[in-house]
């Protein structure tokens, strides 16, 4: 994995990712994005999730998913890290068809810092990641006590069915 230096002030920030993959080599894709995002400017991963197999969410019709989560320490501004994960969906071959439908790479920006926002083009904290075990699974494993909207990951996690999802490999390979 590349590692970004960051420069020395004051604008570092946490941020947290969501990465899922439905279709062809999933782990590969998810694998792929997360070196991708390892080599952003002024951005190093902390911490990757495992990655889990999940049953498809919203548009049940399809294959299973690959899910995982990524911990970020970043200079980028929050439009500015959506701006480079949505470049790297593009760049992986994203072809954004129908809400919740098959895709190659779905990355998502979560939470940065402690920015609370929303623009016709992101809401944060991620607004439906709190109902979404897809997404909580993973993010536990990395940032159980991240708090959202007031409470911790894991509570959020603790009132939500994640019997179907389970671990398949580590994000790292």
């Amino acid at each position: 994995m590349v590692v970004t230096e960051l420069a020395e002030d004051a604008s570092r920030v946490m941020a947290y990712l969501a990465l899922g993959s439905n279709l062809g080599d999933k782990v590969g894709h998810l694998r792929q994005a997360a070196t991708a995002i390892a080599q952003l400017p002024q951005t190093r991963i902390l911490a990757q999730s495992s990655i889990y197999r999940t049953p498809p969410w919203g548009k049940t019709d399809q294959d299973w998913f690959a899910n995982a989560a990524l911990s970020v320490e970043t200079n980028l501004s929050p439009a500015a890290l959506l701006a480079a994960v949505l470049e790297i969906e593009r760049q992986l071959g994203r072809v954004r068809r129908e809400r919740w439908g098959p895709r190659i790479i779905d990355i998502d920006v979560l939470a940065h810092g402690d920015a609370v926002l929303a623009t016709d083009t992101l809401t944060l904290p991620h607004p439906a990641m709190t109902e979404r075990a897809f997404v909580l699974v993973p993010l536990n494993e990395i940032a159980p006590d991240l708090v959202i909207r007031g409470k911790p990951v894991n509570q959020w996690l603790a009132g939500l069915d994640a019997a179907s999802i389970t671990p398949m490999v580590p994000l790292a390979a």
